[in-house]
């Protein structure tokens, strides 16, 4: 359990810090007290789920993107997934064109 906790509180921090937002200003962007960030950083609490969730809605990604350490960037991630579903079929090729050209430099 514990294991699961430190990540938590490292990945809320990893990606507050990514954000460029003190745990003040986080905590009452979303409607807690001005400690509460603090509080999980620290490991005093974690967050309930439903605050998990509004944390993950905070940072714009989805609760399965918030357990994926490989990800650095899940917010930007997220985002580049939003606007391919748009995408036809051509343009979604030539865009893992340009992701596999990119990946050989």
């Amino acid at each position: 359990m514990e294991k699961y906790a430190t990540f938590i509180r490292n990945r809320i921090t990893e990606l507050r810090l990514k954000k460029d937002v003190s745990e003040y200003q986080m905590s009452l962007d979303i409607g807690m007290n001005r400690n509460y960030i603090q509080g999980i950083s620290s490991g005093k609490s974690l967050p309930s789920m439903e605050a998990f969730i509004n944390i993950c809605e905070y940072f714009d990604i989805t609760p399965m993107m918030f357990f994926d350490a490989e990800n650095r960037n899940p917010g930007l991630v997220h985002q580049a997934l939003k606007e391919m579903h748009d995408l036809d079929e051509e343009d979604l090729e030539m865009l893992i064109g340009f992701i596999r050209r990119l990946h050989k430099k």
